[in-house]
């Protein structure tokens, strides 16, 4: 990689991807675009892009002499549920474009996938990387077809596709943004704001979870991977933890004893997290790259209360 486009660069992946990226590859060699202008100043070169518009994102990528694609624009879990058509048109359009546009510019090409893309019927602990994937939301099914994609156009077409299937992402850097997962990020803000969180999926579910770091170095680590070694390319598993709600709040009453929390559940989105795996087996991507990571649920929570701390100017 020497020349990145990113879309969906100002989402909860790539508002960070595109941090990492400039470190790791130079400012001027990371190309952020999104459907909206960013509030505030970002670094690096800015395009303003749909993804539904195929030959825009064709000249935009051209003109930067992108050599590889990363494309995070999406409609996340809770929100595509509401609209499941216009997340249809999104995440299958979008891919379909970006997808395109690399075999047309010969560029390396990254899509994450999710454990959105598993469902009832899957085994629930230790999600196997090959395994039954029914999933029974607009947003699964999105990802499913959006793995095979990626396989048919390495095959059919040779273009270089790899991707992972990320659990529930954490962050103290972007806000929530409509995913099932989102409670594991707000419950943070809420110890800290207001000592008290009450949570929408239900006591004793639990779901994989990672820090955003973890989740930036997998990325950056599967795009540098030698291609001969890859048996999966796409969809490959990777987690860090599995929790239920009452464990991340204890995790955090070991540095707030008062916090506590509580339940009301939204049967949409605890629907969506029983359909999904309780732990998922992230043995393939060990094994073809080299996955690995560094936080667990207390380092994560340790570092998420003192960056939390600093954003929110909490002493």
């Amino acid at each position: 990689m020497k020349k990145i486009m990113v879309t969906g660069a100002l989402g909860q992946i790539g508002s960070e991807l595109i941090t990492k990226l400039q470190k790791e590859y130079g400012e001027n060699n990371v190309l952020s675009t999104d459907i909206r202008k960013p509030e505030k100043p970002v670094t690096g070169p800015f395009e303003i892009l749909d993804v539904t518009d195929s030959k825009r994102m064709h000249g935009v990528a051209k003109e930067f002499g992108a050599d590889t694609m990363m494309h995070m624009a999406a409609l996340l879990s809770a929100k595509a549920e509401s609209n499941p058509l216009f997340a249809w048109n999104l995440n299958m359009g979008g891919l379909m474009n970006s997808l395109e546009v690399s075999r047309e510019l010969g560029m390396q090409f990254f899509t994450p996938s999710s454990i959105g893309a598993f469902g009832p019927s899957t085994p629930k602990v230790d999600t196997p990387q090959d395994t039954l994937q029914r999933p029974t939301t607009m947003y699964g099914v999105n990802k499913v077809a959006g793995e095979l994609l990626c396989d048919y156009y390495f095959t059919r077409f040779g273009l270089d596709t790899r991707g992972v299937r990320f659990p529930g992402l954490i962050s103290y850097v972007a806000q929530p943004g409509g995913g099932t997962t989102d409670y594991a990020v707000d419950i943070y803000y809420k110890a800290l704001e207001e000592g008290k969180y009450e949570s929408f999926i239900a006591e004793g579910t639990r779901m994989d979870m990672m820090y955003m770091p973890d989740a930036l170095q997998a990325i950056v680590d599967l795009m540098e991977a030698d291609p001969a070694k890859l048996i999966h390319r796409n969809a490959f598993n990777v987690t860090a933890m599995s929790f239920e709600p009452g464990e991340i709040a204890a995790s955090i009453q070991k540095h707030l004893p008062e916090f506590n929390i509580s339940y009301d559940v939204d049967p949409v989105r605890q629907a969506i997290a029983d359909s999904w795996p309780d732990s998922i087996d992230p043995s393939a991507a060990v094994a073809e790259w080299g996955f690995k990571t560094t936080y667990d649920l207390d380092s994560m929570t340790a570092d998420m209360l003192e960056k939390l701390r600093t954003k929110l100017q909490i002493s």
